[in-house]
């Protein structure tokens, strides 16, 4: 079942987000995120504007997503929002990742929502087919912003309109 996320959510949230970082080139963070962080994150999001939508089974969060401001405070990128999702690596291939993508495409015109923009680290495969199935294409590419453990790869920017 997909869900609004709670503040209760918050370290099943951080789980699997942490999960991503220690693999490495999932997310641009090196370090774990901790609860304070979080917590922040949590209140630049809103239900009704920027929600943060949870994939639970039996009580159990195994996934996540997130609609997140492009470029906050630039008012004419108000329809625009920033698309992320991570999955329990215990979860991965059972499909959770494409339900949470589909559940953010099904309520963006609820939200006024009009264009998603996915930023992804080269070699992520499995995220780009994902986007790719949803007809999301490559918009820009960033080449060598990325350092990790002194390996240097670039950022692909994934765009679709959703009107």
């Amino acid at each position: 079942m997909i869900r609004p996320a709670t503040k209760d959510d918050l370290s099943a949230i951080d789980y699997i987000y942490n999960q991503a970082i220690y693999a490495g080139f999932c997310t641009a963070h090196l370090h774990p995120v901790d609860e304070q962080e979080r917590r922040a994150w949590f209140k630049d999001h809103s239900e009704h504007k920027y929600p943060i939508y949870v994939y639970e089974n039996d009580g159990e969060v195994l996934g996540w997503a997130a609609l997140s401001p492009y470029r906050k405070g630039r008012e004419a990128l108000r329809e625009t929002a920033e698309l992320s999702y991570y999955v329990d690596f215990k979860h991965h291939g059972q499909d959770i990742g494409t339900q949470l993508v589909q559940h953010c495409l099904d309520e963006c015109s609820k939200l006024n929502k009009r264009v998603l923009i996915a930023i992804i680290i080269d070699g992520n495969d499995a995220s780009i087919g994902l986007l790719e199935k949803f007809g999301f294409s490559e918009w820009g590419y960033l080449p060598e912003t990325i350092k990790y453990e002194g390996e240097v790869r670039g950022q692909r920017y994934m765009g679709k309109v959703v009107e």
